[in-house]
C-alpha cells in the first residue's frame, strides 16, 4: 500500500493525543523522507488534516502559484494555511491535536481517522457517521458526477 487508505476508529487520550493507525504510520515511514507531518483545518468540511512534508510542500507549491487577491484563494490560505503547524509522531506513534484545532473541527472524544490517499483526515464520530450516510446525500445526482469520472 503507497497511499493513505482505510478508517480506523480511536479516542482521544486525556491529553488530546490520536495514535496515527499502524498502516498509516508504516506508509509515512516507507514513502517519505520525512517523518514531520503538518496538521490543518480543511477548507470546507468540519474536520481536520494531516499532510506529510512531502504532500505539504507540493500543496504550498500549488498555492503560491495562485493569484493571491483571489476570494477563494485569500479564504484558503486564511482557512488552511493559517491555521498549519507543524508535528511529529511520538515513540508510540501519537501526535497531540491542538486545542484550538479539536475546537474547530468540533472533535471530542471519539474520532475516526480517515485515509484519502495523500493526506490523512481526523473526523469527530458523529460528524463523520453525517457526512457520509446515504440517506443525507443526494446520491443520484453524485452517481451520475461520479459516473462522468468514470466511477
Amino acid at each position: 500500500m503507497t497511499s493513505f487508505l482505510g478508517k480506523y476508529y480511536y479516542t482521544l487520550d486525556p491529553k488530546g493525543r490520536i495514535i496515527i493507525p499502524a498502516p498509516l504510520r508504516d506508509i509515512i515511514s516507507k514513502k517519505y523522507t520525512n517523518s514531520k507531518l503538518y496538521i490543518t483545518n480543511a477548507a470546507f468540511d468540519k474536520c481536520l488534516h494531516i499532510y506529510p512534508l512531502d504532500e505539504w510542500n507540493k500543496l504550498e507549491e500549488k498555492i503560491r502559484s495562485m493569484p493571491k487577491m483571489e476570494e477563494a484563494v485569500k479564504y484558503f490560505l486564511r482557512r488552511v494555511i493559517a491555521s498549519a503547524i507543524e508535528c511529529e509522531m511520538d515513540k508510540q506513534g501519537r501526535i497531540l491535536i491542538p486545542y484550538e484545532h479539536r475546537q474547530d473541527a468540533g472533535i471530542n472524544t471519539e474520532v475516526v481517522i480517515v485515509g484519502q490517499l495523500d493526506k490523512i483526515e481526523i473526523w469527530d464520530k458523529a460528524s463523520w457517521s453525517d457526512v457520509t450516510d446515504p440517506k443525507k446525500v443526494d446520491a443520484k445526482a453524485y452517481e451520475s458526477v461520479l459516473a462522468g469520472y468514470g466511477l
